[in-house]
């Protein structure tokens, strides 16, 4: 039986002028799935949520959110968005904003229930431009919590935390999923991605390059063999008898290293024969398969 989809995406592309902005992009996200949306500055994620909302539509191609129009998802509260931008009333408290929006919408959750999932009891008495960065989005994200919604949209949701503020903030979003909520988040974080989302969409130049569970990806990618070479024969030569390109193979004096998809085959051959010894074999790591489908490093500020 299959499963009921939370979101799905078919072919949508979105242009501004000359650039593609999002690329003819496909996938499904089945109701209760978290999925981490990850890429490089101006690879289309932001565009790409703001079709899934509602709030652009794409040049080509077609987005059902929870079998319906974004724009009636989201009128009937079934989606619930935490964005980086949108104004917030500074001289209202926390409070007072997560009551006034609770107005907006048919049915909410228990307002001071919100506050208290969200972390905001400490300071819900505080107006909203005298909160910290880190405060202002777990306000941002009680509201997106307000209509009960099925699916959950975050927008770079840990941005201004500090380190404590993260790991609290993912305690509730934990207990959110628990709780069978579909959540999609865009992140520059990949430690965030590897550890809570169930599945990484990676984007580059408005098309997907990567959709699967992380240790997947990770699992099935090369393996890196290294050692201390005491062949005769060069490893280069080696490699190219075995049909391994000769970039395979990096060499600095006696130590070696293969990268290649099948290094455990690699390795007992090169044990068996003689050929090294010290021998280590090396998955791919998280971090490695980001930079090799980005080429930019795993934590720094070049990705949103």
């Amino acid at each position: 039986m299959n499963k009921r989809l939370a979101l799905e995406v078919r072919g949508a592309a979105k242009r501004f002028g000359p650039v593609t902005a999002v690329d003819d992009v496909s996938f499904t996200v089945p109701v209760g799935e978290v999925v981490a949306l990850l890429g490089p500055n101006g690879a289309g994620k932001t565009t790409l949520l703001d079709m899934i909302l509602g709030f652009t539509t794409p040049d080509a191609g077609s987005i059902k959110v929870l079998g319906g129009s974004p724009a009636s998802s989201a009128r009937r509260g079934d989606v619930g968005a935490m964005l980086q931008s949108g104004g917030l009333l500074k001289d209202l408290t926390v409070a007072e904003t997560l009551r006034m929006l609770a107005v907006c919408h048919e049915s909410t959750l228990d307002v001071d229930g919100v506050i208290e999932s969200a972390g905001l009891a400490d300071f819900a008495d505080r107006k909203v431009g005298a909160c910290s960065g880190g405060q202002v989005q777990r306000l941002r994200f009680a509201a997106a919590l307000l209509p009960d919604p099925e699916l959950l949209i975050l927008d770079e949701p840990t941005a201004g935390m500090d380190a404590t503020a993260r790991r609290e903030f993912w305690r509730t979003m934990h207990a959110e999923a628990e709780g069978g909520r579909t959540i999609v988040f865009a992140t520059h974080y990949l430690a965030e991605a590897d550890d809570f989302a169930d599945r990484l969409i990676l984007i580059r130049d408005g098309a997907i390059v990567v959709d699967g569970r992380l240790d997947e990806l990770v699992r099935n990618g090369d393996k890196t063999v290294t050692g201390t070479w005491i062949a005769a024969e060069a490893p280069v030569e080696v490699a190219r008898a075995l049909g391994l390109d000769a970039d395979a193979v990096t060499v600095d004096g006696d130590s070696v290293a293969f990268t290649v998809p099948d290094g455990d085959a690699l390795a007992l051959h090169l044990l068996s024969n003689g050929m090294i010894r010290d021998i280590e074999v090396h998955a791919r790591t998280v971090e490695k398969l980001f930079f090799e489908l980005t080429g930019a490093d795993a934590g720094d500020g070049s990705l949103t």
